[in-house]
């Protein structure tokens, strides 16, 4: 294991993701490196929530939960623009976003 992997696995054990069994996400994530990724540092499985190929409107099965997480996050503002130095400034930001919308709702 590199030393890069290390620093990756010890910051997802920092953020207690290792509670994480499945992972759901858009078609654009559905490579076979990506799911291994998810499979070694996290030990969960990927469900790709795939669009419509017949470009008619069906209501898919997960594909709203996606859907509504990213028009949540399109609320705020800072998140429009990726003008972040460091990938994990951009991933706090997003998880922050999250958390306030969580804390609206208490």
């Amino acid at each position: 294991m590199n030393k890069s992997s290390l620093k990756r696995k010890e910051f997802l054990h920092a953020m207690h993701l290792r509670q994480v069994q499945n992972v759901l996400v858009d078609g654009g994530y559905s490579g076979v490196n990506f799911q291994l990724d998810v499979a070694s540092n996290l030990n969960a499985t990927v469900q790709v929530a795939k669009r419509n190929e017949l470009h008619r409107f069906e209501v898919m099965p997960q594909r709203w939960v996606v859907e509504r997480s990213f028009s949540w996050l399109e609320n705020c503002r800072r998140l429009w623009k990726n003008c972040e130095r460091q990938l994990t400034t951009s991933l706090q930001m997003v998880v922050l976003a999250f958390l306030a919308l969580l804390l609206k709702r208490f």
